[in-house]
């Protein structure tokens, strides 16, 4: 019979044993692995946030805060781009689209975004997916709002519902009562901020504002104060009848993609309006980079876990030493060398951490597998179930080689008990 074989039976003579010693080793690996998933899923999430998007323009300033303003919608924008410069850059020979970004207002805690139909056409999101319409249809009136998943979700609104737009990011700053929205879509989800974002066409959003325009132009109320008088004339009810002054920053898609670091360049050093242009992957990095850390420190938590199934297992074939001093001498008397039972020990273990491998890394995949849709509703992180990567099976490689390594700890004491004892057991 070869060790292999040997060994294949020793474990199974001790069965529980084995059993607890392989669940150890899986449940650590388990977690290694699914830290991996998890860590590779969050970044796949985050950069995929917006797809397809050469150049995101905006007021003077740094490159991470238009980045978050714009697109992950944390803090507010520094200043405005004037409708002039908006229509300035989107006739240029390079740029093929531009989708306007106006921010500045909220609803019950979440942002409205006024923007134009190149966002439903040309905005895309991972795996080059574009923004979709799951009830209704978007924005087309002046007063109409596409309201996404989770909006609609967390406040129970559907298409005919009116809602009243605040100034500002809280809902007590001031409220547009003169004009009131009507929601005409819902969007699908998308697991990206957009999901917890109202959309309104860029005149509707400029509407919003007529009256204060009028009761001190260029003004709006004190904070905590509520909007004037209703203006002497009504408020429009066309989108032809409103015109944009300014945007908050511009998305825009060049012709080749070649021409895109040329554009930014030029955006930015241009002297008709300061302004800023930052490609979104360099952005998206950076940014990555700078919150990156917390991932590091979840792989050494696992890494510990891993640490702590391995010992376990030096425990437990360590202190089976001493039962299995009968069956160590008796491989002896039918001519086992000193060197063959220690390998048994070394191949014992090998094969321990082998098994715990497989089985923590099939426990991870099933459990992607099943979790995912409710992981991407609940979190917005897609958990796809993709092949090992290099790193993951670095650390597969490195927990058997632990493995082997530890069981040369037994196998030592081993290979010394086989040769001082003979065929009767010392108590």
């Amino acid at each position: 019979m070869t060790l292999a074989g040997l060994a294949l039976r020793s474990l199974r003579n001790r069965l529980l044993a084995t059993a607890l010693a392989v669940l150890s080793i899986a449940v650590s690996v388990a977690l290694l692995v699914g830290v991996e998933q998890v860590r590779t899923g969050v970044r796949e999430s985050f950069t995929g946030t917006i797809r397809g998007v050469d150049l995101i323009v905006g007021p003077r300033g740094g490159q991470t805060e238009l980045l978050l303003s714009s697109v992950f919608g944390i803090g507010a924008p520094t200043a405005n781009v004037a409708a002039a410069t908006l229509a300035r850059w989107s006739a240029h020979p390079a740029v093929k689209w531009v989708i306007p970004w106006s921010l500045g207002d909220s609803h019950r805690g979440f942002r409205v975004i006024g923007t134009s139909e190149a966002f439903y056409e040309h905005w895309r999101f991972r795996d080059d997916r574009r923004v979709t319409v799951t009830e209704g249809a978007p924005p087309a009136a002046l007063y109409d709002v596409a309201i996404g998943s989770e909006v609609a979700a967390t406040l129970g609104y559907r298409v005919g519902t009116p809602i009243v737009v605040a100034h500002g990011l809280r809902e007590g700053f001031a409220r547009h009562e003169a004009t009131p929205f009507t929601v005409t879509g819902v969007l699908a989800a998308t697991g990206t901020p957009i999901d917890r974002s109202l959309f309104v066409t860029l005149e509707g959003m400029e509407a919003m504002h007529a009256d204060w325009a009028e009761a001190a132009p260029g003004t709006p109320p004190a904070i905590g104060s509520a909007p004037g008088p209703a203006p002497a004339t009504s408020p429009p009810r066309r989108r032809e009848d409103v015109a944009v002054d300014e945007v908050s920053a511009f998305f825009l898609g060049t012709k080749n993609r070649i021409e895109t670091l040329r554009l930014q360049r030029e955006i930015n050093t241009d002297t008709g309006e300061p302004l800023t242009a930052i490609v979104p992957g360099v952005a998206l990095a950076e940014l990555w980079r700078t919150i990156g850390y917390a991932e590091n420190g979840l792989r050494l938590v696992s890494l510990f876990v891993v640490a702590v199934g391995l010992i376990g297992m030096l425990a437990a074939i360590y202190t089976s030493l001493d039962a299995r001093r009968r069956e160590m001498t008796i491989l002896r008397a039918i001519g086992a060398h000193p060197w063959q039972v220690a390998a048994l020990l070394v191949l014992e273990s090998g094969l321990l951490g082998l098994v715990g491998c497989l089985l923590g890394v099939g426990l991870t995949y099933a459990s992607v597998a099943a979790l995912q849709p409710a992981v991407e509703r609940a979190f917005g992180i897609h958990l796809a179930a993709r092949p090992p990567s290099a790193t993951e099976l670095g650390y597969l490689a490195a927990v058997i080689g632990a493995a082997l390594a530890i069981g040369l700890v037994p196998a030592w004491r081993a290979y010394r008990n086989s040769l001082a004892d003979g065929l009767t057991i010392r108590i």
